[in-house]
């Protein structure tokens, strides 16, 4: 009949508007816990100092979803214009990206020239990364310069000592008359830059050029930003402070240093325990713990309550897993006393929040007690990998006045 019709169109209208509004709640269920998961994961308690807290805990959750798929846009080529001229090609077999000033071009005369090696854990990055790419454009630009921006291979194609290997042969190559001839580079007015991983490859190529006899040419200074210089102590001061601050997370570090040294990924937490410390080292180790003996080495205000981190037991065969760790190539701050009295005056980049702040600040002290000019250029709202956010889709105020203090400081010492 009509009237069980009429019944039966409202039963399945009231059906269908039950079954909607369960919908819409388990949309809107599935939103909110949505919205809370997406919270939680960009939410980072950061300390009040640090800039712009809110854009770093984003940019912090995008970098660590793609991590492995590179956050950045490579250039597709090399991209000139009428002020910069940008040439590939090789030095002594390693690749390399040429960032040449033209303003010689209307007025002949000769150029800085700036060796620069990128980050990136000595696993990731590349000079073709618009942040690197930029970068080096800017540099040559601000300082009239040639920046040369090497690709070294990197891991697991390469491994220690390969990175450093390559380094350390682009840059005799490099300082040679007859490529700074090419280039118009002053051979009077070279320096040797990187930062982070890129930075432990500077300051060990410096070491090493500084005491070679049979390169004539020397750098004449050497800029570090936020440099990666040791791996005995994952326990120091910046460690415990800076242990989940982004962009680099104590155990990321120490994962970048077993890829680079070919060890074990599973032996993680045993670096972060520092476990290939023992409580009675060899002389070897004791000379080598000496050099990185924060205690001595940084400035009290730094220490702040932080206490050494001791095993109670230790592994000493993590030393015969990793001989690399005492291996002064691939850590320069083990370098002895006569060795860094030969190296050129250095710039070292420090942020408060980062892991690698003090391998930074003990490496100025030694150079300073080996009688080294040395400048330390510390900012207190920094992170690690900061200067590299003055350029690319995320950008920074520190970034800005990061990059403007490090072309500074070569502009008046270079």
């Amino acid at each position: 009949s009509i009237y069980q019709l009429h019944k039966i169109t409202n039963d399945v209208s009231c059906v269908l508007l039950t079954g909607t509004i369960i919908m819409m709640r388990s949309i809107l269920i599935v939103a909110i816990l949505l919205s809370i998961a997406a919270a939680y994961y960009i939410y980072l308690p950061l300390p009040s100092t640090i800039s712009e807290p809110w854009k770093l805990m984003f940019m912090d959750s995008i970098l660590r979803g793609v991590m492995h798929l590179v956050s950045f846009a490579f250039v597709s080529g090399p991209q000139s214009s009428p002020a910069i001229r940008v040439t590939e090609t090789s030095f002594g077999g390693v690749q390399a990206q040429v960032f040449e000033s033209t303003a010689a071009d209307q007025e002949p005369h000769l150029k800085r020239g700036v060796v620069y090696f990128h980050g990136g854990g000595w696993t990731l990055g590349s000079g073709k990364m618009q942040t690197y790419y930029l970068q080096c454009w800017s540099m040559a630009e601000e300082l009239d310069a040639v920046v040369i921006s090497i690709e070294y291979r990197l891991a697991p194609e390469a491994r220690f000592p390969d990175q450093y290997n390559e380094a350390v042969q682009a840059s005799k190559h490099i300082l040679t008359a007859e490529v700074l001839s090419q280039y118009s580079i002053d051979p009077k007015r070279v320096a040797v830059s990187g930062d982070s991983a890129g930075a432990n490859l500077a300051a060990a190529v410096a070491q090493q050029m500084a005491l070679d006899n049979s390169a004539p040419i020397k750098f004449k200074v050497q800029a570090l930003l936020y440099p990666a210089l040791q791996a005995l102590d994952f326990n120091t001061p910046s460690y415990q402070q800076n242990s989940h601050i982004p962009i680099l997370h104590r155990p990321l570090m120490a994962r970048f240093w077993l890829e680079y040294l070919s060890g074990d990924p599973r032996l993680v937490m045993s670096l972060l325990a520092n476990n290939h410390s023992t409580p009675t080292p060899s002389q070897e180790i004791a000379a080598a713990k000496a050099k990185t003996d924060w205690t001595k080495l940084l400035p009290v205000a730094f220490q702040k309550s932080y206490k050494p981190v001791f095993p109670l037991h230790g592994d000493p065969k993590l030393l015969e897993k990793l001989p690399g760790l005492l291996d002064v190539r691939a850590a320069p701050l083990l370098a002895e006393t006569k060795v860094l009295k030969a190296v050129p005056p250095a710039y070292i980049m420090t942020c408060e929040h980062d892991v690698l702040r003090d391998d930074g600040l003990m490496y100025a002290t030694r150079l300073e007690e080996a009688g080294v000019d040395v400048t330390v250029d510390h900012f207190e709202d920094g992170f690690h990998g900061c200067l590299s956010f003055a350029f690319g889709p995320f950008r920074f105020s520190v970034g800005f006045r990061s990059f403007r203090s490090y072309t500074r400081w070569l502009k008046e010492n270079l």
